[in-house]
């Protein structure tokens, strides 16, 4: 696929996950991808964990029903409504899960271009992020990226060292198809934004 299509291509996935596994050459190829985004001093401050294992999926799902519930009860009407119809049940239904950590002590203790941004660390994990969920989608795969959960429960879940932050849990897997209207825009939670409300020129503008 065009660069282009498989940016507008990408979806966040939550039904459409097959089961299948996904073909390890893919894997590799997705993996790579991911390993190769650009980072702030070249600290490539990521670690991938590749969650298998059925049980670890299902106590990590009956965590995240928790916290979507508690979620769901800071809302009424029609938003209630609306978010009851956005599932949740990739983590179960994709065979594979991909969490994404950052260790800001990596490439340290002098990280160049980080004196001034703490958090650009961070945002290369993100970048790390993009790749793979763009990579996925180029090898036909979906990806969804799993938000509804604490940071402290997920770092023991997995045992993810002390000062070591899990920044996204994102289940991977084939797919039955790609949605091409994005799932919060079909479902009703909110339509998209317009480029040129986005655009400033030289300054914020009012």
């Amino acid at each position: 696929m065009d660069l282009y299509d498989v940016i507008h291509r990408r979806r966040d996935v939550r039904a459409e996950f097959t089961g299948a596994p996904v073909p390890d050459d893919s894997l590799d190829r997705i993996l790579t991808a991911a390993h190769a985004a650009p980072s702030v001093g070249h600290s490539q401050p990521w670690d991938f964990i590749l969650v298998r294992d059925p049980e670890t999926r299902r106590r990590f799902h009956r965590h995240v029903q928790v916290e979507r519930d508690t979620f769901a009860a800071t809302l009424d009407g029609s938003a209630a409504e609306r978010f009851a119809r956005i599932k949740i049940d990739g983590v179960l239904e994709s065979t594979l899960s991909v969490v994404v950590t950052y260790d800001p002590a990596r490439g340290g203790p002098a990280v160049l271009g980080r004196h001034a941004i703490a958090d650009a660390g961070l945002y290369s994990v993100c970048l790390a992020i993009q790749n793979l969920w763009l990579a996925a989608t180029a090898e036909g795969l979906g990806v969804g990226w799993v938000s509804f959960y604490r940071e402290p429960f997920l770092a023991e879940l997995l045992g993810i060292p002390a000062g070591v932050r899990p920044v996204a849990w994102l289940c991977l897997g084939p797919v039955t198809h790609l949605e091409t209207v994005p799932d919060l825009v079909r479902h009703g939670w909110r339509a998209g934004r317009p480029l040129a409300a986005a655009l400033h020129a030289d300054r914020w503008s009012a």
